[in-house]
């Protein structure tokens, strides 16, 4: 029996008493809340006060920078002794270490056109000069000449202009900052809004995602399932002495559906869902990532019952000691420790789940994934065909597929794609169909949009010479008929076409029956031989080599290479490891891990598979030549050939079917009829188009 308190979204603290914000916890808020409401500092106005004062002093600041010549006219020497000697000045003549100033009445003779009323003037002089100017000033001995010194000391105006900028500065700094901090409380401590926690909050009301719209991975979802049991009916699983899991590791390749599963978690469960990204735990700031997760953990826990979401957590939960650091303080290692105390500091009723999701589960600490922090780990796989099978129906559903549309075909093509790769082929099916104005998706738009997604579009506008069209016309046939006619062939021919996709200039498409977990090496060996077909090909009927075939090498060596080294199919070498361990960090593999003898024992055995095997895929060419003559004037002909036209071809039936030149005559045809202008009724039809017709 449910507890009605642990499932009550509004209901206050358990002593009764409301929370420090003096408001019960409403998870209901939204997606944008970012947990409790704070409390008002006592001088909430001081902010105001801090601006009011700023601008005061940016004023005055302004004032003083213009003040003194914003209006002034400069004078040369001779105008203001002539003015002066004329007595055109109001009210006499002001006396400073480095200039004269005056205002000239308004009747005054010789007024620049430069000078604006009230026609303040001055004329420049150095503290060496004054006595000079002032004695030459004294000898005009005009009667209404005033002379007069300057009231003020123009030495602190000067002090005032060239340090005014340093303490406006200062004071910008301290209210904005050193202020932040003296009064920063809460979960930001002495970091402000900095050590504010940066999660988002969703409820119920909020999610749209729920476990039904999750396929592929039953086992995972199963666990979950549980997870929200237990946050449903707690006192279910008390009652035999049992505890709710502290935390909840979601491990998988990118794609596979980790961040949906925890989505498809809070909308399951009528709990609020704390969602934060690891990137958002590290900040310039040295201390911010810890701040941020005590102050998450401290509003999970008055939310209580609750789930964390933290996803990509391997960008904080790293080893310690392992990576590169100089042996300083270090802003990663700070905030696990954070997360390590937090996790272990929760009491059994706290009823506060962690949640996270990584795909590097190799470089996390092992103090995070201790039983007892992170109780469970959930492995999310790849889909299997079953699996795939189900993610194509579940995003099939919104989208209007037609009658042939073969989804098992689909996933049977799919081998090794994530939840988001299946997702993304239906999407560019639809979006296919859709620039083609058609009705519904068909098969074709599925296998345009599956090929596209792991291969790139195709290009067909690409301009190829015919020389090179020849040369890849042959070399796609020779991979086409050593996978043909090889009985050891893992994954059956689906289609060969010439036209350009991504980085290729043709491909030779495969379709696997099933999944295959583990490869035998009778497949690896026949691998290897369609991997040598397309060079081959070239030899034998383009009297030369390319550079075509670089891929196929490169592909072939890493096979070669890991038969010998990593899955001990040699039976020179034996059964060892020689290989690259991926099972540990770059850093921690010894320079050398083999003699000079093992090493070249390793080259020698390579090229013998690699020789052994393109042998045998040039006796199987040599002994079809015209089937791969055939398959490859076919090609330069339609470009694209199914897997029951190519097993056609190889019996050696014709194919009747149009060709591109017949498709782009057609399309020419179509497009010329739609720019003709309508045809005009002939005369036996009349105006109207009823007339007898012709006996003719």
């Amino acid at each position: 029996m449910s507890d009605p308190k642990n499932n009550d979204p509004k209901r206050s603290n358990p002593n009764g008493a409301k929370g420090p914000e003096g408001n019960d916890s409403d998870p209901q808020r939204g997606s944008d809340r970012q947990g409790p409401p704070r409390p008002q500092p006592p001088f909430a106005n001081r902010n105001f006060m801090g601006w009011l004062v700023l601008a005061g002093l940016a004023v005055v600041f302004l004032l003083v920078m213009t003040k003194a010549n914003s209006q002034a006219y400069k004078a040369s020497a001779n105008e203001f002794l002539t003015w002066a000697k004329n007595g055109s000045f109001e009210d006499g003549i002001i006396i400073k270490d480095d200039q004269f100033e005056g205002t000239l009445s308004k009747t005054a003779s010789g007024i620049p056109a430069k000078a604006q009323p009230p026609y303040r003037v001055y004329m420049s002089i150095s503290p060496q000069t004054k006595e000079y100017w002032v004695d030459r000033l004294m000898s005009t001995k005009a009667a209404t000449v005033k002379v007069e010194e300057d009231p003020g000391s123009s030495i602190w105006v000067h002090i005032l202009i060239s340090w005014s900028p340093f303490i406006i500065i200062l004071l910008l700094i301290y209210f904005f900052f050193f202020r932040s901090l003296r009064n920063a409380g809460g979960g930001g401590g002495m970091l402000g809004s900095f050590g504010r926690s940066r999660h988002r909050m969703m409820t119920k009301e909020h999610s749209t995602v729920m476990l039904s719209d999750v396929a592929g991975i039953d086992e995972a979802k199963e666990e979950v399932g549980e997870i929200i049991e237990f946050l449903k009916n707690p006192k279910k699983f008390q009652r035999l002495g049992g505890r709710v899991p502290r935390g909840v590791l979601l491990i998988g390749s990118p794609g596979c559906g980790k961040t949906l599963l925890a989505k498809a978690v809070a909308g399951e469960a009528e709990v609020p869902f704390f969602s934060i990204s690891g990137s958002d735990f590290v900040e310039m700031f040295v201390g911010v990532g810890a701040s941020r997760v005590r102050d998450l953990f401290k509003q999970a826990k008055d939310n209580s019952p609750c789930i964390i979401f933290l996803d990509e957590i391997d960008a904080v939960g790293r080893k310690r000691g392992s990576g590169f650091s100089s042996g300083g303080h270090d802003e990663r290692e700070q905030t696990l420790n954070a997360i390590l105390v937090e996790m272990d500091g929760f009491e059994t009723n706290d009823q506060v789940i962690v949640m996270a999701a990584t795909n590097r589960a190799d470089v996390l600490d092992p103090a995070l994934i201790r039983p007892g922090r992170f109780d469970r780990q959930i492995t999310v796989p790849a889909p299997d065909v079953k699996g795939r099978f189900e993610i194509l129906r579940v995003h099939a559903k919104k989208i209007k597929t037609g009658p042939d549309v073969d989804l098992e075909k689909v996933a049977r093509g799919t081998p090794m794609f994530s939840g988001a790769d299946l997702a993304a082929i239906i999407n560019e099916a639809a979006i296919g169909a859709t620039l083609q104005n058609k009705d519904f998706v068909e098969h074709a738009d599925m296998e345009e949009a599956r090929d596209k997604v792991k291969w790139g579009r195709a290009r067909k506008s690409h301009k190829i010479e015919e020389d090179e069209k020849n040369v890849i016309a042959y070399h796609e046939a020779g991979h086409a008929v050593v996978t043909y006619f090889d009985k050891d062939a893992a994954e059956p021919l689906h289609k060969v076409t010439i036209i350009p996709r991504g980085d290729a200039l043709g491909v030779t498409f495969m379709l696997p029956e099933r999944d295959r977990h583990i490869h035998q090496r009778k497949h690896l060996l026949s691998r290897l031989r369609m991997t040598f077909g397309g060079r081959i090909a070239e030899e034998l009927f383009c009297g030369d080599i390319s550079s075509g075939a670089a891929g196929d090498i490169r592909q072939a060596t890493s096979i070669a290479r890991a038969m010998v080294t990593e899955f001990g199919m040699s039976d020179r070498l034996g059964f060892q490891m020689l290989g690259f361990d991926e099972g540990r960090n770059s850093w921690e593999q010894p320079e050398k891990n083999m003699s000079d003898d093992t090493a070249k024992m390793i080259d020698e055995e390579i090229k013998r598979i690699i020789d052994q095997t393109y042998g045998e895929a040039k006796q199987v060419l040599e002994s079809h030549r015209a089937e791969v003559q055939r398959l490859a004037e076919a090609l330069l002909k339609y470009e694209t050939l199914t897997a029951d036209e190519v097993d056609r071809l190889m019996k050696g039936e014709p194919l009747s079917k149009p060709t591109v030149s017949d498709l782009l005559r057609a399309e020419q045809d179509k497009a010329r009829a739609a720019a003709l202008p309508p045809k005009l009724p002939s005369a036996d039809q009349g105006i109207g188009g009823h007339g007898i017709p012709s006996p003719a």
